[in-house]
């Protein structure tokens, strides 16, 4: 016999109660082990209801998940059979349209060098007069992501650039060394935030929900600095760090920004609303704590969206900062407030879709690599874009099979 469970408290005490040592202490209370940081909380079971010392308990008045630990910790019930009751969780788990996902699959590699191939075509190309004629922009981009696509070194990718050659994908066959000095190039940055964008196209009468976040890729560098405190020297690798906004059905990216590798996140969230704002219908926005502010909230309310963005534990209505009706975004910020307090389990069924923007990091970090092999700053960017260029190509394709979209792009 199982027991189905579906709130999230119910959920966190099932694992507590599975992975965590619960003390009894006699006198119907129990010590359970605190999930989030070193400590535990002391549950009383009495005739007046259970009792918990946990902020959750306390502050809401809830049974909370050391409650639900306790009681599963407690629970062993015998069917007629004399087997145990077995408490599980319900995983939510989406089906997989097979026969269109291995078409997409197996044809990925020949598709994608033709939507790529299509793509670099439109591109226009600066004309010279005089002088050594240069490398077609088109060409090389389409190198340099095609080269990241692939996952082979510069050298070892020069028999795909010849197949792309008899192909007609492109004009030339560039020398490997080619590929690298292009990605070196600062004009080639936002060419490649165009280009993403305009992979995005295609899929705006799909998305309507979206997701933002960041995370990094690491790079070959080091950073070294000589530690007074502990007197020794210390090393630290350099990484990039990716902010993006995606839709929460495909995982396509809608725009980017790249930062150094402790950029902040949330001054990052207007231009990448703003950025995916200009192509798509909004109505969701789902984010992390380290996006929550006023005027965040306001951004997305005044698109006509509704901001899932998670409040920060310290947050309470009684701060002066918070009570000044002045300040911008303060009622949509009261709004989403009251939303979060009293509706909590409908909220966060909304703000969980940001689990999809960690899915995307996943899907471009699994498929073409976690790190980047450049080496200067402008072209370790400019690769991290080439990631983010294919995974948009790559979600094209897989749509293409599953939704019967037809990309068409428009430069």
């Amino acid at each position: 016999m199982e027991t189905i469970i579906q709130d999230a408290r119910q959920l966190r005490g099932l694992e507590i109660a599975r992975t965590s040592r619960i003390t009894p202490m006699g006198d119907n209370c129990f010590v359970v082990p605190s999930q989030s940081a070193h400590g535990a909380y002391r549950v009383k079971l009495d005739a007046h209801g259970p009792d918990c010392t946990c902020p959750d308990h306390e502050t809401r008045s809830v049974k909370c998940k050391h409650i639900w630990a306790v009681e599963y910790f407690l629970k062993q019930c015998i069917d007629k059979d004399g087997r145990k009751t077995v408490t599980r969780a319900v995983r939510i788990t989406y089906g997989q349209d097979w026969p269109n996902y291995n078409k997409a699959q197996t044809r990925e590699k020949e598709l994608f060098m033709e939507l790529l191939a299509d793509l670099c075509r439109q591109i226009p190309n600066e004309q010279y007069s005089f002088g050594r004629p240069t490398l077609s922009l088109g060409d090389m981009i389409f190198c340099s992501a095609f080269k990241v696509f692939s996952g082979y070194s510069g050298r070892r990718f020069v028999s795909d650039i010849k197949t792309a050659k008899e192909k007609g994908y492109i004009d030339k066959v560039p020398h490997f060394n080619s590929v690298f000095n292009y990605l070196k190039d600062e004009a080639l940055t936002p060419v490649l935030h165009e280009l993403i964008v305009n992979t995005s196209l295609p899929l705006k009468g799909v998305e309507t929900d979206f997701a933002i976040d960041s995370s990094g890729f690491s790079t070959s560098r080091f950073d070294r600095w000589f530690d007074y405190k502990y007197g020794r020297e210390k090393t630290e690798r350099i990484w990039v760090k990716t902010h993006l906004m995606c839709g929460v059905k495909t995982n396509v990216v809608t725009a980017v920004e790249l930062s150094e590798e402790y950029g902040a996140d949330s001054p990052k969230f207007e231009p990448l609303l703003k950025k995916t704002a200009e192509n798509f219908g909004i109505k969701e926005v789902s984010a992390d704590k380290a996006y929550s502010s006023k005027m965040n909230l306001k951004l997305v309310d005044d698109l006509g969206a509704t901001p899932y963005i998670v409040f920060k534990k310290n947050v309470s209505e009684t701060p002066a900062r918070i009570k000044t009706p002045n300040r911008a975004g303060h009622d949509v910020w009261m709004k989403m407030y009251h939303y979060f307090q009293f509706n909590q389990e409908e909220f966060l069924a909304h703000y969980h879709k940001r689990s999809n923007v960690e899915t995307t990091f996943h899907m471009i970090k699994a498929k073409f690599g976690d790190s980047v092999r450049s080496k200067t700053k402008t072209a370790q960017f400019n690769e991290v874009l080439c990631k983010i260029l294919c995974h948009n190509i790559c979600v094209l394709i897989q749509s293409m099979f599953e939704l019967g979209i037809k990309p068409q792009f428009i430069i």
